[in-house]
């Protein structure tokens, strides 16, 4: 039941991201423009909790998947949000009411890294080793 709950959790967060993305490929505001205007750099700590909670949801629906690229030990999930986010700001040079913006880039990228990490530990504490 929790883990269904979860699965729904990250589409429906996934499912926000997109109806976000297609408001602004579309020019139209949303309340939440206004309040992200409001902070300071609100677009790229908007960039990293959307991208980060994205990958802690997925990581959390996939139990914490992972597979291994060069010895290195990879979550499915970061790689799942890291693929949408590259072609999703490389996308924006061809729309005309958004901008290519490199920064947003390295906020998506932090976020995912710094959510991988939460997920690192809530991965060794929700699923331990067993000896």
């Amino acid at each position: 039941m929790l883990q269904r709950a979860l699965v729904v959790l990250a589409a429906a967060f996934f499912i926000f991201i997109g109806w976000v993305i297609y408001l602004a490929n579309t020019g139209q505001k949303a309340v939440f423009y206004d309040l992200v205007a409001a902070i300071p750099y609100g677009d790229k700590v908007g960039h990293f909790c959307l991208f980060g909670l994205l990958t802690l949801f997925i990581n959390l629906a996939f139990k914490f998947k992972t597979f291994v690229v060069a010895g290195y030990t990879i979550y499915y999930a970061a790689a799942i949000v890291t693929t949408f986010v590259v072609l999703e700001e490389l996308s924006q040079y061809f729309v005309e009411t958004r901008t290519l913006d490199f920064i947003d880039l390295v906020a998506d990228f932090m976020g995912i890294a710094f959510f991988s990490g939460i997920s690192v530990w809530l991965s060794k504490r929700l699923y331990p080793i067993k000896n």
